[in-house]
């Protein structure tokens, strides 16, 4: 069963740094996009950033360009989103997710739990 699992939120300052983490397990990751979502009170769900291995590509929202880094370990079973510079509007529930094919919709394959990100100002 495939799960994935994620790490790392908690409570932060303006300005902070957080880093999360994902670990995917009970299937083989090194063919899917593995990206990371949110979802703020009485918002819809958003893109973060997502990275695909073949080809070798990374994207980010607008909104997190040049804050946020995404990157995977090597065997692509985990997946990290670090975070600098962060503002109140990041607070949200981050959730990890796992695409045969990129997409900015929150409609991936697998999406896991969640992990809460609050920023205070």
């Amino acid at each position: 069963q495939v799960q994935l699992v994620e790490s790392g939120g908690g409570l932060v300052q303006a300005g902070g740094s957080l880093r999360l983490a994902c670990v995917a397990s009970g299937g083989t990751f090194s063919n899917y996009v593995m990206g990371w979502f949110r979802q703020a009170p009485g918002k819809e769900r958003e893109f973060v950033a997502a990275k695909s291995w073949s080809p070798i590509s990374t994207y980010y929202a607008d909104s997190v360009k040049g804050r946020f880094t995404i990157s995977r370990n090597k065997d692509k079973s985990t997946v990290y989103l670090q975070m600098n510079s962060l503002k109140s509007e990041d607070t949200a529930v981050y959730y990890c997710a796992a695409n045969r094919i990129l997409s900015t919709l929150p409609r991936y394959d697998y999406m896991g739990q969640g992990t809460q990100v609050t920023v205070s100002s």
